[in-house]
């Protein structure tokens, strides 16, 4: 093949890769609107387990054909800790939005990508320099711009995404660990399972009758939290991580659509404010982790 011929290809890939990437947001986005939906009705617990049970459900025949070699792992305690801080950033932001409007809890959300970088430094030895820790402090001034403590608009539900960006950040930077040596489908498989399993244990004294508008925004959430789950899958296996992250943003601007559409929510001019202080300091990260990796290369 011609060099032009390989350019090409390259370019068809990537542009599948982030096309996938813009349609699992969507599809996350989409779920969490139907999580703020089934919490008025019936509480966020109900729609943690139909997240859970759905995703455990979706990977377990995923990987039914090879399981003995997918369940087994080197870092039995890491997984558990990578699963338990998962289920604690899923549990904080559907709780959050139950209270306060998806975007302003999806703006706050978006500081895991700097958190991430914190985080790496501190926990992995990664270096940090002086303008990373710039965009660190900025975002955080963004999110304090969003939730806004000491406002009329503050409530302690504007402070349950900023614990789920938290933990994102530990779920994100255990995996990294892990993923040096760990089968992919292991991690997914034994965070599906654990928040599965415990929920399952604790759905009965949350359980709401159901009816079948209940049933069917739960069957929904599954579904459509697995279409997300799956092109997210197919995206980082079709692109570059570092390539594909910028496109992750996509998910605020969904956030405010189904906000806007589905609950009447307009994010007010400092929602906004706060909102492209995180994106801009998140992208910026990105682009000078971008170059450093171009420099190594």
């Amino acid at each position: 093949m011609t060099a032009t011929g390989t350019g090409t290809a390259d370019a068809t890939g990537q542009s599948r890769a982030i096309m996938l990437m813009i349609g699992a947001m969507f599809f996350f986005t989409a779920m969490d609107a139907t999580a703020k939906l089934i919490s008025q009705e019936a509480g966020p617990m109900m729609a943690l387990w139909a997240r859970y049970a759905g995703q455990a459900l979706l990977v377990l025949v995923l990987v039914a054909p090879r399981l003995k070699s997918v369940v087994r792992t080197n870092f039995p305690g890491l997984q558990l800790l990578r699963s338990a801080f998962l289920m604690c950033a899923t549990t904080c932001f559907f709780f959050g939005i139950s209270h306060i409007g998806l975007a302003q809890a999806t703006a706050v959300m978006d500081l895991h990508p700097v958190l991430i970088t914190l985080g790496a430094a501190f926990f992995l030895g990664e270096t940090v320099g002086a303008r990373r820790i710039v965009a660190i402090a900025a975002s955080l001034v963004g999110a304090l711009i969003v939730i806004r403590p000491g406002s009329d608009v503050f409530s302690i539900w504007s402070v349950l995404p900023l614990g789920a960006a938290v933990c994102y950040a530990g779920y994100s930077l255990v995996t990294r660990y892990v993923g040096r040596s760990e089968d992919a489908w292991t991690s997914l498989l034994y965070a599906a399972l654990f928040g599965a399993v415990i929920l399952t244990a604790l759905i009965p004294f949350h359980w709401v009758p159901l009816t079948p508008r209940l049933a069917g925004l739960m069957l929904l959430l599954a579904g459509i939290g697995t279409i997300g789950q799956l092109l997210l899958i197919r995206a980082f296996t079709s692109g570059e991580a570092a390539m594909l992250a910028p496109f992750g943003y996509a998910g605020l601007v969904f956030a405010t659509m189904f906000g806007i559409v589905i609950f009447g929510d307009w994010p007010d001019t400092w929602t906004w404010i706060g909102a492209g202080i995180i994106v801009g300091a998140g992208l910026y990260v990105w682009h000078r982790e971008h170059r450093a990796r171009r420099a190594a290369a």
